[in-house]
């Protein structure tokens, strides 16, 4: 199996929270999961709402739906996607 570069965008659940801290605790989660070479990144939105974007590399054979679970589960996410997955490697 090979190896798929992933985009994924997390929104908080208000402009408020710490966006920081909702990437560092994303990092270390897909860290832990085994994704490697994990960047972290902001995008305006609108009025003041900036989503996280995270981009990393990830085995091809594991399922990315379990690190969807659990990256919602962190606290102050509204929602997470996938917006953008493509084979990088392999």
């Amino acid at each position: 199996m090979g190896i798929a570069a992933v985009k994924i965008k997390i929104m908080p659940s208000s402009p408020t929270v710490n966006t920081k801290k909702i990437g560092e605790n994303a990092k270390e989660l897909i860290e832990t999961m085994g994704g490697k070479n994990c960047t972290i990144s902001e995008e305006p939105i609108a009025f003041g709402l900036n989503a996280i974007i995270t981009f990393f590399a990830w085995p091809e054979e594991k399922e990315l739906e379990k690190l969807e679970e659990k990256l919602k589960k962190i606290k102050d996410v509204n929602s997470v996607q996938v917006i953008d997955l493509r084979r990088a490697f392999g």
